[in-house]
């Protein structure tokens, strides 16, 4: 290609409006996690930070829960070593509180307990996630208390745009393996990266036809083996679909993060609660995030088994989790 038409190109990509880009940056919840499927917590820390190296993901945020540090040893080194590769830490709670099932004061007290484990720390930032990504549910006293809480401790909502239920794929696998199956290793990759590639793009449509723009997404993870395993493939496969990985610092200074969305239901991601408070119809959730979809295609694609009736998958029953009605 003659060198004018590159310099062209690339003066083009650099006018056009940050709307018409896709972004997203990358997030992982519950740290520290004990063992999983197929890797010791060291070796997935290890595998995860080297990962993200070689995608060249700028800098991942790590939501933590320092209520689980004295029960996984090596942990608090763990998350040094995130900060040490030049990743971030925030507050997803002390003890991983359901919101809808505790009192405010009790919730913002566990959230005070994790924020003085943080606090001084390098790499904090000044970010809370719901655990479950529930705000308090049909309860809006609770949902506005706990708001204003957060508001009068400087801190904000590490909210979410894109989610896979990345946490059931990590489950199934934990599942297969303590019950002596067979897993498909290249079959659970493949999984990983179409379900969020695909969540990826839905909720950008989804945001789209809600703010007539692509904010900066923000994607939920978990400090799973399959993330360790399969980040740089899902990384690779979001840049040839167009994405650009940014920083979460950069994603968490895109204006909806000032969203406050007034909705029936205080649960799910930010796209969902924009959406729904636009009048937009149901489904606002990605397909997969019904896990009897997922449980399915698991079934089916990894374990190459047929599952053994309608609802169920091996015996779990069926639910949809972390959607909004």
């Amino acid at each position: 290609m003659p060198r004018f038409v590159l310099v062209l190109l690339t003066l083009l990509l650099a006018a056009a409006p940050a709307a018409a880009r896709k972004r997203i940056a990358l997030t992982f919840d519950d740290v520290p996690r004990g063992a999983g499927a197929f890797l010791t917590p060291d070796e997935r820390t290890r595998r995860l930070i080297a990962a993200l190296r070689r995608a060249r993901v700028p800098q991942a945020a790590f939501f933590v829960n320092p209520g689980a540090v004295p029960d996984r040893p090596g942990a608090e080194r763990r998350i040094a070593d995130y900060v040490a590769a030049g990743h971030v830490l925030a507050n997803h709670s002390f003890s991983h509180p359901h919101l809808n099932a505790t009192d405010a004061a009790d919730y913002l007290a566990d959230i005070d307990r994790a924020e003085a484990w943080l606090r001084g720390r390098q790499g904090h930032r000044p970010w809370f996630r719901y655990p479950f990504l529930d705000e308090g549910g049909r309860d809006k006293p609770k949902r506005d208390a706990v708001r204003a809480g957060l508001a009068a401790r400087g801190l904000r909502n590490g909210y979410v745009t894109v989610d896979a239920s990345d946490w059931n794929m990590e489950q199934l696998a934990v599942d297969a393996r303590a019950g002596g199956k067979a897993i498909d290793r290249a079959a659970l990759r493949d999984l990983y990266v179409e379900s969020h590639l695909e969540a990826a793009e839905f909720y950008d449509g989804l945001a789209r036809h809600t703010l007539g723009r692509s904010p900066a997404h923000v994607m939920l993870l978990h400090e799973t083996d399959i993330a360790a395993l399969f980040v740089g493939d899902l990384v690779g496969a979001l840049r040839r679909a167009g994405w650009t990985i940014i920083g979460a610092d950069q994603a968490f200074a895109d204006p909806i993060a000032a969203a406050r969305p007034d909705v029936p239901v205080a649960q799910g991601t930010l796209t969902e609660a924009l959406a729904w408070a636009k009048g937009l119809p149901a489904p606002r959730w990605y397909a997969r995030n019904d896990t009897r979809l997922a449980n399915r295609l698991f079934a089916e694609r990894v374990l190459h088994e047929t599952p053994v009736a309608a609802g169920t998958v091996a015996g779990r029953p069926a639910a949809v989790l972390g959607s909004m009605p």
